[in-house]
């Protein structure tokens, strides 16, 4: 892999691509998730969709599931079921990244985000449509990251480092606003505020491992 070819900003990106990186980011960041009308089709979540209830009448001994991987499952069965639920997130997302792509959008977060990412925690432009889609889907995130590694569009350094800053509160934007909801009205401090300490300490995560790399790690990544 050619490692100049990362940080090179005068690449030349077509008009559009820089269209669809804009919209890809709109995609993947929530902003449209609670949207009504047509434009709900801009976010990743209401395109996943969610899987069909099968109801929740108990009859006997027994509880009808209340979704298709069904109530008190285990081991090995239940994980293979759970596991199956996360393929739909994969395949969206590495299909949307696929697009994008196509349409120079990765060449457009290449020119514009290199010169922040690249400071801020030592990984190219290109992983910033990953980085925006990691803070909704954990799953998503993942795996566009293993696609940027698998195609040797960042090394095994910036996986890393990457995978650091996915690892800590993974889907951040999502879980916050999902779980952390029901607490919002004791907060005495702003909303965006716990957000935003959260989104520092994983860049501070990100760095501490980046730290490790370069002076104590020795090995070759």
């Amino acid at each position: 892999m050619n490692d100049n070819k990362l940080y090179q900003l005068d690449v030349h990106v077509r008009w559009y691509g820089y269209i669809a990186l804009i919209v890809a980011i709109l995609f993947f960041s929530g902003i449209f998730q609670s949207a009504e009308g047509p434009i709900r089709a801009l976010d990743f979540t209401n395109v996943l969709g969610g899987f069909g209830k099968l109801g929740s009448l108990t009859e006997g001994a027994g509880t009808l599931a209340n979704d298709f991987r069904g109530t008190g499952g285990s081991g090995g069965k239940d994980a293979w079921l759970f596991a199956l639920t996360i393929f739909p997130a994969v395949m969206l997302a590495l299909g949307v990244v696929k697009v994008v792509e196509y349409l120079d959008g990765l060449k457009a977060a290449q020119k514009l985000l290199t010169p922040i990412l690249m400071p801020l925690m030592g990984i190219p432009g290109l992983c910033g449509l990953t980085l925006i889609a990691s803070l909704q889907s954990a799953d998503a995130g993942a795996s566009m990251l293993n696609e940027l590694s698998n195609s040797s569009l960042i090394n095994d350094r910036q996986k890393t480092i990457f995978a650091c800053f996915q690892y800590s509160a993974g889907a951040t934007l999502t879980n916050y606003l999902s779980s952390c909801a029901v607490l919002f009205p004791f907060f005495s401090i702003t909303i965006i505020t716990p957000l935003v300490v959260v989104f520092a300490f994983k860049i501070f995560g990100a760095n501490l491992m980046r730290l490790y790399l370069t002076k104590v790690y020795k090995g070759e990544l």
